[in-house]
């Protein structure tokens, strides 16, 4: 059994840091860099890019919604040609950073409102895959397990990765529990790590009213920003390795 761990990195922004990148760095299999749109400048971006290649961890541009003020996480009812324009220039930032730190982009994973837009949403959906597919139809799109803008993507001819979140609810249609209601996020690392391994090894989880969910993920994500992100990461990659499953990035050839 493998399956890929990944964080959101890099998203400090000048004198504001966020999450302990250089832990984290140390734990999971691939990263989602920020690309300045939510979160991130071109130092912070350069700093974690050089750390991820060192540890061979594979790297994705985290694309986000023009929205540095609410994280990302606002929706925003932006036009197709924005869109796909936006998503041109975020990978675009992301593979002259690598390029010059000797890696390579390996996917593309929206971030928050725009991430969760497109899991259901075809036109921002289409937007988004134009955009990736403008600059290099070989990166994978990340996206949430169980929804159609996996089959959208892959109908277009890209590469998908299917992803679970270690930190997150579920609600009983496979969605995330809204970040406004009680059970959005989850703190404890050994209730997590077991929700994990029981995902990896079995396709469930428990969704927040008990009910179980058939899942097929090929990476599991812990959020770098939420409180004990290193210690819940660390819990899941020994719980998940103590019983068989095999920790390394799903891009072939990414690490």
């Amino acid at each position: 059994m493998k399956i890929d761990l990944n964080s959101d990195l890099g998203e400090g922004y000048g004198a504001w840091s966020m999450g302990d990148d250089a832990a984290m760095l140390g734990i999971v299999s691939s990263a989602n860099l920020a690309c300045g749109f939510h979160a991130g400048d071109p130092l912070t971006m350069l700093a974690t890019v050089r750390e991820a290649a060192a540890r061979g961890v594979a790297i994705g541009a985290h694309v986000s919604y023009p929205d540095r003020v609410g994280f990302g996480r606002r929706p925003m009812d932006v036009t197709h040609a924005e869109l796909v324009a936006d998503v041109i220039y975020q990978i675009g930032a992301l593979q002259g950073i690598c390029a010059a730190a000797g890696t390579r982009v390996s996917y593309v994973k929206p971030h928050g409102a725009l991430y969760n837009t497109i899991a259901t949403d075809a036109r921002q959906g289409a937007a988004v895959i134009e955009g990736i597919r403008a600059i290099d139809p070989a990166l994978a799109l990340m996206g949430l397990a169980g929804t159609p803008i996996l089959a959208q993507a892959a109908e277009a001819g890209l590469p998908t990765v299917a992803e679970a979140f270690a930190d997150r609810g579920y609600r009983p249609d496979g969605q995330l529990v809204s970040r406004r209601d009680p059970g959005a996020v989850l703190h404890d690392p050994d209730t997590v790590a077991a929700r994990m391994l029981r995902l990896a090894t079995e396709g469930e989880i428990e969704a927040a009213d008990g009910s179980l969910l058939r899942l097929r993920a090929d990476s599991i994500c812990v959020h770098g920003d939420s409180p004990g992100a290193v210690a819940m990461a660390a819990r899941i990659r020994e719980v998940l390795v103590e019983n068989g499953v095999t920790i390394a990035p799903f891009a072939p050839g990414a690490a």
